[in-house]
């Protein structure tokens, strides 16, 4: 369920093509050019927001949580407009809490009491009060661009990513799965709402493709009963919309490659696995959990304690 933090970020939670920013293009300055010899015209220069909301997930994908925050809450001071800062900052406190519980790794994902379960400790103990707080922040953010404007593709990407963390807080840390499902079924509507406007926001098949995904891989009674709720799985299904991610996603891009690179685990094709895992060990050399994944499935008995 290495799922949320997917507007958020990934690719874990928590990045090819980040040009451009989720859901919406970068502000843009004009100056004039400098050299006498050019043409006076003015020339467009890319919004320095944008470069610090691309830094703020670049640190939140090597682990350095703090460095990341920083980028984000900076952002939202250049861009209060924007929830999309705000929802990136409850990413990094989601994402941090899932590094400390190894809840990106193969021992967890491979794990089906853990899987389906969630991590260790009571509801209480594994409280995230930043998180919430963030994350409710700027789901009321996106909810009010949503009301001005029913159809506001980035507050629906927005919403897609608040409600996929949250699914992923509910089920996997205070391991409220009722809860969690619920939550799902939101972000799958949202998601499917941001792909009928552009099928390019691909940042929003990671919630479609991990709960697809993870109700898919529920014991079949259990489908039984949430398909009763409304929710359908499909574990072939999400593993499609998360390799879609995976290629074409933005921010979440990454994310969508650890969790897709984990659910090919679970489905014994290793060398699938591999091949995503050796592209985030290279892209992001500073994230240890990359290279000890990788280095797990070239050989996995290199790195049991």
């Amino acid at each position: 369920m290495r799922k949320i933090i997917r507007e958020y970020s990934s690719k874990l939670f928590f990045t090819a093509s980040i040009a451009a920013a989720v859901g919406i293009l970068p502000n843009a300055t004009l100056a004039q050019s400098q050299s006498p010899a050019k043409s006076s015209a003015p020339v467009m220069e890319a919004d320095p927001s944008a470069k610090v909301l691309e830094s703020g997930y670049r640190h939140l994908y090597e682990l350095n949580f703090d460095a990341g925050r920083k980028d984000f809450q900076a952002y939202q001071k250049m861009r209060p407009d924007d929830p999309l800062g705000k929802a990136s900052e409850a990413a990094s406190y989601l994402f941090e809490q899932f590094n400390q519980k190894g809840v990106l790794t193969s021992e967890f994902f491979l794990n089906d009491e853990k899987f389906l379960g969630g991590v260790e400790g009571s509801a209480a103990a594994n409280k995230n009060s930043a998180f919430l707080e963030a994350n409710n922040a700027a789901r009321e953010q996106a909810k009010a661009r949503i009301k001005a404007n029913p159809k506001d593709l980035h507050g629906l990407l927005v919403l897609t990513i608040t409600d996929g963390m949250e699914s992923d807080y509910d089920a996997i840390i205070i391991k409220k799965q009722l809860e969690g499902l619920t939550m799902m079924r939101h972000a799958e509507a949202e998601a499917n709402a941001v792909l009928a406007i552009d099928p390019n926001e691909q940042d929003a098949n990671v919630a479609l493709g991990m709960s697809n995904y993870v109700i898919g891989s529920l014991p079949s009674y259990k489908r039984v009963f949430v398909w009763f709720g409304g929710l359908h799985g499909d574990r072939t299904r999400g593993m499609e919309q998360m390799q879609s991610a995976a290629e074409h996603g933005h921010y979440l891009q990454p994310f969508a490659k650890v969790m897709l690179a984990l659910a090919y685990e679970r489905e014994h094709k290793p060398e699938r696995a591999k091949e995503l895992l050796a592209e985030l060990a290279t892209e992001y050399p500073n994230n240890p959990v990359f290279a000890r994944e990788l280095a797990l499935v070239n050989n996995p008995s290199c790195c049991k304690n």
